[in-house]
């Protein structure tokens, strides 16, 4: 068992809380038995859903009945306490306990408890918050997602640096290409700070990934590059509209299929193909943030995933630890 990924999972944040995360962790153990789990919450609430579902000898409970509310500030969450269920798992990294932390509970609060609690990787100033997306190639790593809403040259170059590092953990056997969003793929557009980052990228030569340039929002599903860096207010306007366009194509593509008898014939004759399409799109596929730059990983699952969506994080959980991800920011940084 000693070769098994040990995950802390923080079993009370998000929505239908704790039975969406122990459902999660049995639908991954089902599928891959490669990880541990040390689980924080209410033990009998716990309990009660895992119904010997899973093998003992793939978990462990630790006790505590107060847990970090949805509508918590960052602050109001620190002061709760140590003995919070979202704390104790951060703490279980911490200490060694634990090689990876997951919670689907409130994003700020987690940010800043993490910070409170971890260290940050020698020579990186500010953590990112980081996310896959879909493109027509596979899949993309993107950063900054909101943690930080302003940044310097030095802080996306650091982006960089953990974008490859991230997504070469994920993917090891292909090459991070990374470029910068911007609001023009011309080397003369964009602000100061793009414009002094795109030089220090351009004239960085690395084995570990290449650089593409720019690339603008309507290009970041092409598949041209798998990396993309940006600061947290641009990061998370891009992320919220590739949500809700997503949303809309997909709530758009269901009325029209299921409207009239002739949308209802076509749709049952390309009933594959629509499937393909609808999974494609499916946002529980790419569920888990991952928050990087401190010396443990820490992973946000959506608060409004279900368990289907919160066992895909607790996959990226396990390739992340077996990745290396940390040892590889450290050494490329």
């Amino acid at each position: 068992m000693s070769d098994l990924v040990k995950i802390a999972v923080d079993a009370m944040g998000g929505d239908n809380s704790p039975k969406k995360i122990v459902d999660g962790i049995i639908h991954q153990h089902n599928s891959n038995k490669n990880n541990f789990y040390i689980i924080f919450g209410n033990e009998s609430e716990i309990k009660k859903h895992l119904k010997d579902k899973l093998d003992h000898n793939f978990f462990k409970i630790i006790h505590t009945e107060n847990l970090v509310k949805s509508t918590d500030s960052p602050l109001e969450a620190a002061k709760r306490g140590k003995d919070t269920s979202m704390w104790l798992a951060i703490d279980s990294v911490k200490k060694k306990e634990s090689d990876i932390v997951i919670s689907a509970g409130n994003t700020g609060a987690l940010l800043v408890i993490a910070k409170l609690n971890l260290k940050m990787i020698e020579n990186i100033d500010k953590p990112a918050l980081s996310a896959l997306w879909p493109n027509k190639n596979g899949m993309s790593v993107v950063l900054d997602l909101g943690a930080n809403i302003e940044c310097s040259a030095k802080n996306l170059v650091d982006f960089s640096i953990m974008g490859s590092s991230l997504y070469k953990s994920l993917y090891p056997k292909e090459k991070p290409q990374i470029a910068l969003l911007n609001i023009g793929s011309e080397e003369f557009k964009g602000n100061e700070i793009i414009k002094e980052t795109y030089q220090i990228l351009n004239k960085k030569k690395s084995d570990d990934f290449d650089f593409k340039g720019y690339i603008e929002g309507n290009e970041l599903m092409n598949g041209d590059v798998n990396v993309i860096i940006s600061d947290g207010f641009t990061g998370n306007v891009a992320l919220k509209t590739a949500e809700g366009t997503a949303n809309f194509i997909t709530s758009e593509l269901k009325n029209a299929l299921t409207g009239n008898f002739i949308g209802k014939f076509s749709s049952l004759l390309n009933f594959i193909n629509l499937n393909k399409f609808k999974k494609r799109l499916d946002p529980r596929l790419y569920n888990g943030a991952i928050f990087i730059g401190l010396d443990s990983p820490v992973v946000k699952s959506h608060g409004g995933t279900d368990f289907i969506g919160f066992s895909n994080s607790l996959s990226v959980c396990n390739r992340i630890v077996k990745g290396n991800l940390i040892s590889k920011i450290k050494k490329n940084i």
